[in-house]
């Protein structure tokens, strides 16, 4: 065996501890950002807000002046007319940095029937409580809800409270604890009663069982009596059900036959109600063609999902990033002060730590000190690359701002990227989760990229365009002769859009329109 040398060249890529703070920044949502600098101005001593900054925009608010940038050099080109721009002008960090990003390579890319549970006996304090069911009918305003959302009141407790002014014995009361604690989020009880009693009762004895049946049949009557209307169904017809007979218990001004043909339409396939099959629910209903149609439309004003003002969920205010605004023949892009974070190196730090240099812990101060130099600048860095990104999407995207949705134009990643010299990667991370506020109103970066789609021109038409004009044709069409996708597809060639059907129905699904079918008055 002979031994031999050889000799391999190969190279990688070392993401030095700036680089990864700087990607990592640069895909961090608003609300993500205002955390991460939370967290760093508790952990970093030698990092501060710039509280002067602060006033003096305060002061300055009502100026034309644009807008401050985060750390201390202004961008004067934030103010400045789009077509006024020069894209290709970058600082050297800036492209050093877009250089770096490049190396990172990312893709990117009912049927229900009704089961009339309303229960037997225990109707004591119930009629004192029907009437305020109807805080929960059509028309309330959700004034109601909003402050239980402030006050985080889950629907359980919304429930246990009402219990309270109910005269109950000790079983009844302990039956309805045990329903309560027993609903869905949304307010359902999918269990049978049955089922729950044989859970709850221990003893195998049949009658002991029978009378914890009973007892769960009397709280089960009471629960559908409380706020809101609808809570404690089995399934979402008996759901409608009930808040009809609470709007007809609190005297609501409707015909008394439109709530009775209503319950009826409720009892019957919900398939039926969905097609809006007037001729079928009018013949199973007994009553007239005006009748059913004004009972389905009192029925869509009902609430599907009684627990859902209820449901604890973070609500966040979706903030822009960047503001977009006519300028004279064109349009100011800046980046919105209120996201932007003003922040400094601590000077009586700083200079405390020059005294200090040849301290034992010198060296882990200055590392400490670098780390808030380097935050300062990735945030720069950050805020300016979203504003390069944004000013070149509003570049490409001119007839948007002006005339909506229509006017949309095909755009990718690869065309931003090549022209501000950056990698899709971050093209992608930039688009993610920042919004852009404009005269058509809020969106995220990236709704202004999308595929396009040939005309019989050569040309190409954006597929954002497509959707908004299958919308608007859509909303067009006579209710009782909906427009079918081939249909859509034929209307679309017409105006010289090459679209199949199936990309028809694809698009249309993602509005989230039904198809024609279930969109027909009979």
């Amino acid at each position: 065996m002979q031994a031999g040398l050889s000799l391999r060249v190969s190279q990688h890529l070392a993401l030095t501890p700036q680089l990864q703070q700087s990607i990592r920044l640069l895909q961090l949502s608003t609300l993500e950002m205002e955390q991460e600098v939370e967290h760093m101005l508790g952990d970093n001593p030698f990092l501060e807000r710039d509280e002067a900054d602060s006033s003096n925009d305060n002061n300055d608010s009502t100026s034309n002046d644009g807008a401050q940038p985060p750390t201390s050099a202004p961008d004067t080109r934030a103010e400045e007319p789009l077509d006024a721009i020069d894209s290709g002008a970058a600082s050297a960090d800036q492209e050093r940095a877009g250089a770096e990003f490049d190396a990172i390579p990312t893709d990117w890319e009912g049927e229900g029937s009704f089961d009339d549970a309303d229960g037997p006996g225990g109707a004591e304090g119930i009629e004192n409580l029907s009437a305020r069911s109807s805080a929960s009918a059509p028309g309330d305003d959700g004034s109601e809800a909003f402050e239980r959302v402030a006050q985080h009141e889950s629907l359980a407790e919304h429930l246990h409270r009402q219990a309270l002014a109910l005269r109950l014995g000790p079983a009844d009361r302990a039956a309805l604890y045990f329903l309560i604690e027993s609903l869905t989020d949304d307010g359902y009880l999918p269990d049978p009663l049955p089922s729950l009693a044989e859970h709850l009762c221990e003893s195998t004895d049949p009658e002991e069982r029978e009378q914890v049946l009973h007892h769960l049949q009397v709280a089960l009557g009471l629960l559908q009596h409380l706020e809101p209307a609808g809570v404690g169904a089995r399934d979402l017809a008996q759901c409608l059900v009930l808040q009809l007979r609470a709007l007809a218990r609190a005297g609501e001004a409707h015909d008394p036959a439109v709530l009775q043909v209503a319950q009826r339409v409720c009892s019957q396939p919900l398939e039926l109600l969905a097609r809006r099959d007037l001729r079928k629910l009018a013949q199973l209903c007994h009553g007239t063609s005006e009748q059913v149609r004004q009972a389905l439309a009192l029925i869509v004003r009902l609430e599907p999902h009684p627990g859902r003002s209820f449901v604890d969920v973070q609500r966040q205010t979706l903030v822009p990033d960047v503001i977009v605004q006519p300028q004279g023949s064109g349009w100011s892009v800046q980046i919105n002060p209120e996201v932007m974070p003003r922040l400094r190196i601590h000077e009586a730090y700083a200079n405390a730590l020059r005294g200090q240099r040849g301290s034992a812990g010198g060296p882990a101060l200055q590392a400490r000190l670098q780390e808030a130099r380097w935050f300062i600048k990735n945030i720069q860095q950050r805020f300016d690359t979203i504003l390069r990104v944004s000013k070149a999407i509003v570049q490409r995207q001119k007839n948007f701002f002006v005339h909506g949705a229509l006017a949309m134009r095909p755009l990718v990643l690869r065309e931003i990227a090549d022209e501000l010299g950056l990698h899709e990667s971050t093209i992608s991370r930039v688009t993610s989760a920042k919004y852009m506020a404009t005269p058509q109103g809020t969106y995220e970066l990236k709704y202004f990229f999308g595929s396009g789609l040939g005309t019989d021109t050569g040309g190409n038409a954006s597929s954002t365009a497509v959707r908004a004009l299958i919308r608007q044709l859509i909303e067009a069409e006579s209710p009782r002769k909906p427009l079918s996708d081939n249909r859509i597809a034929e209307l679309l060639k017409e105006q010289g859009i090459e679209c199949a059907r199936r990309t028809v129905a694809k698009y249309r699904e993602a509005l989230k329109i039904a198809p024609a079918h279930l969109r027909k008055e009979h």
